[in-house]
């Protein structure tokens, strides 16, 4: 199902059951979404992404950024992260982002897809350092990228176009039942910088 309608609003279940996906839209003008952009890009300590599978040392295209409250160690694909402190720009997003939703965040785990074939395949953000049924809020700057979830058992699909300087929240049981990914496209030549808010429990 493809929701490419006028019909998405905050307050909207995107998903069809076992899970909430609510879709903001955008929450800055273009001349903000730009800047935050062009800040992003230029301030973040972005580094090639790094995961082992089946035993063999993967480096992706992507490059990856965490930063969080203290130095919070995060874990997924076998790889582990120590979180950067916070910039001044990560600081006002995160405020931004909770004074919107209503929600709490400690860390941030941020992407960077140069173009559009770079992507993220199918997977859930359930790690064990994360806040169990816990909010992600998912910040989206640059390129617009269709973003896709499939239930982990039915296999129904749901997508949408993530648009530049737009929210994306997931919460509930979404992770547990739902994957997510963000596919790639021949038709995107610029980058798109994604922010995930998260809570890392200690």
């Amino acid at each position: 199902m493809d929701l490419f309608d006028n019909e998405i609003g905050e307050s909207k279940n995107l998903l069809p059951k076992d899970g909430i996906v609510n879709y903001y839209g955008m929450l800055f003008t273009n001349q903000e979404a730009n800047h935050y952009l062009d800040s992003l890009l230029n301030t973040i300590e972005w580094k090639n992404d790094q995961a082992i599978i089946y035993g063999k040392l993967i480096i992706t295209k992507r490059k990856v950024a965490w930063y969080g409250d203290s130095e919070f160690e995060y874990t997924y694909s076998n790889n582990t992260k120590r979180a950067l402190p916070w910039t001044k720009e990560l600081l006002e997003l995160k405020s931004i982002v909770e004074e919107r939703t209503g929600e709490t965040f400690n860390s941030c785990l941020l992407n960077l897809y140069h173009n559009g074939d770079e992507g993220m395949a199918w997977h859930s953000d359930a790690e064990k350092d994360l806040k169990k049924n816990g909010a992600i809020g998912s910040l989206s700057f640059g390129a617009q990228r269709k973003f896709a979830f499939k239930h982990k058992e039915t296999k129904e699909t749901v997508s949408l176009i993530l648009e530049h300087g737009s929210l994306l929240v997931m919460k509930g049981t979404t992770q547990t039942h739902w994957l997510h990914r963000l596919p790639p496209t021949k038709l995107v030549t610029k980058p798109r910088v994604n922010l995930t808010f998260r809570t890392i429990e200690f």
